[in-house]
């Protein structure tokens, strides 16, 4: 008799076909996740494109083309590692989507880098190394180090999900490539002791700021029996304090040095002051209409002044941070002779632009990977609070970018938060206000007073969690060694295979 014909049954179909489905979804998560690197290296691409439109048959063409591959690669891997800083505190309060913080962010890096960011470029291409003492042929190939070394640390850190400094990692780099190269002598010791001094002040500041922007703003807005009223009077106030603060850095970092008295810039500072509190006014009394005397309803009120706060931030980190991928670029374009500047350590514009887009684009394509750890898991943000992490950031890295000095933009905006939760931790223990505000709660709802809590237990309600304390710090003390030794390294790899 004759075998029985093999017949697939509905249920073995599906089963087949369930499969094919898996598959196709596996591939589809596979390719999803090779889209950023693809757009990544076409940004790489397009950059290198454009730097040779401008430097096509002159001499050192090529170091200069390659250059600007590791300085799109570097700008790409510092949107990635530093977005936490601009809009962090925002989607971490929920004042912002995701989509919304990174277009608004990628916007205002363009702008701070193309209009702002000259002055701190100078100093990384120039000032950290004397371009003076260092053979012009040498000088390039320090810098290409430099921005390799800084560029791979970046990356392996965003991998590892360490908010890295950028700026440690571009400094370091520049002087463990220089030392490789020339010795110790050409290093300005007093810049970089100038330059260390700020790093390790910096987050102190940003932290004290943003501590008192607190206390003012839970003084005089939070801990009142009326809070709607307390904030529609506050709030234009502290749009105000943020536009006139902002408008008087523009006019120093746009106009000539010398041109105006700083008598003259203030008072400019304190007139858009007023016009932003003349326009803010109306708006946050439209926006208390009929809300309830309740600390949810200030989060309403407060989301304004927070998306302007990080558009400022993301304009001043874009001033400060482009430094870090193109100043190395500027050094080189100079050194083989191809100007387009102002002088040695004033960059291109074309030399910026590349600066600015790959920011963005890195903060576009792999920005969210750290943002949650400065948003949300260092300690709880509010729009209040966030509010004031990203003004006391903001203005900051405003300062410093004024005087030319490469700070870490992650350094202050990490040490704002942490200055933010131990504030919290202290003003929640032995603020009388707080006392007296809740026990005045207590009597109008004539609710049983609370018993006085135990006070180990108080003890360990930690707002701040320590664990990241640690590790952040530990990455901020390595990161310099490491991008240098590294730097040395490909320096001489550089040397052997192409001097």
């Amino acid at each position: 008799m004759p075998p029985r014909p093999t017949v697939l049954t509905k249920r073995t179909l599906d089963k087949d076909l369930a499969k094919i489905t898996h598959a196709e979804d596996a591939a589809k998560h596979v390719l999803r996740r090779l889209v950023a690197p693809g757009l990544g290296l076409i940004f790489v691409g397009l950059a290198m494109l454009f730097a040779g439109v401008y430097v096509f048959d002159r001499p050192g063409a090529v170091l200069v083309v390659a250059a600007a591959a590791l300085a799109g690669y570097m700008a790409m891997n510092i949107g990635a590692n530093d977005v936490t800083n601009n809009v962090g505190a925002a989607v971490g309060a929920r004042a912002m989507t995701m989509g919304q913080a990174l277009v608004i962010a990628a916007i205002f890096e363009v702008l701070g880098a193309t209009i702002a960011g000259g002055e701190v470029v100078k100093t990384i291409s120039s000032n950290i190394v004397d371009a003076v003492q260092v053979p012009q042929a040498a000088l390039g190939w320090i810098m290409m180090a430099a921005l390799m070394a800084a560029a791979l640390w970046i990356n392996l850190a965003t991998w590892m999900n360490a908010p890295v400094s950028t700026t440690h990692a571009i400094v370091g780099a520049v002087i463990g490539a220089g030392i490789a190269a020339v010795g110790p002598e050409p290093v300005n010791w007093q810049v970089m002791l100038e330059i260390t001094s700020s790093w390790i002040t910096s987050p102190l500041i940003g932290g004290l700021i943003a501590a008192g922007l607190l206390y003012l703003v839970k003084t005089l807005i939070i801990y009142r029996d009326d809070k709607i009223a307390a904030a529609r009077r506050w709030v234009p106030v502290l749009v105000a304090v943020m536009a006139g603060g902002f408008m008087a850095y523009m006019v120093l970092q746009l106009s000539p040095s010398g041109k105006f008295p700083s008598l003259t810039i203030i008072l400019i500072g304190i007139g858009i002051g007023l016009v932003s509190w003349l326009i803010a006014r109306p708006l946050v009394l439209a926006q208390a209409h009929n809300l309830e005397n309740r600390n949810s309803s200030l989060r309403v009120l407060f989301r304004l002044p927070l998306i302007g706060s990080a558009a400022l931030l993301s304009f001043a980190h874009g001033a400060n941070d482009v430094s870090n991928a193109v100043g190395p670029l500027s050094a080189i374009v100079h050194s083989v002779g191809i100007g387009g500047g102002d002088g040695i350590g004033h960059p291109p514009l074309w030399v910026m632009l590349i600066g600015a887009f790959g920011i963005s684009v890195g903060l576009l394509l792999f920005g969210p990977r750290l943002i949650r750890l400065v948003g949300e898991e260092i300690t709880k943000l509010n729009p209040m609070r966030a509010y004031c992490v990203a003004l006391s950031t903001a203005f900051t890295v405003i300062v410093a970018s004024w005087l030319g000095l490469p700070v870490s933009t992650t350094h202050i905006a990490v040490g704002s938060v942490f200055g933010v939760g131990f504030f919290r931790e202290w003003y929640t223990r032995h603020s009388k206000r707080r006392i007296a505000y809740i026990r005045r709660r207590v009597e109008s709802f004539d609710i049983d007073e609370p018993e006085e809590p135990n006070v180990h237990e108080t003890r360990r309600r930690y707002l701040v969690r320590r664990s990241h304390f640690m590790t952040i710090i530990a990455a901020w003390i390595v990161t310099v060694p490491v991008s240098a030794a590294l730097a040395a390294g490909i320096y001489w790899v550089m040397f052997a295979l192409f001097v």
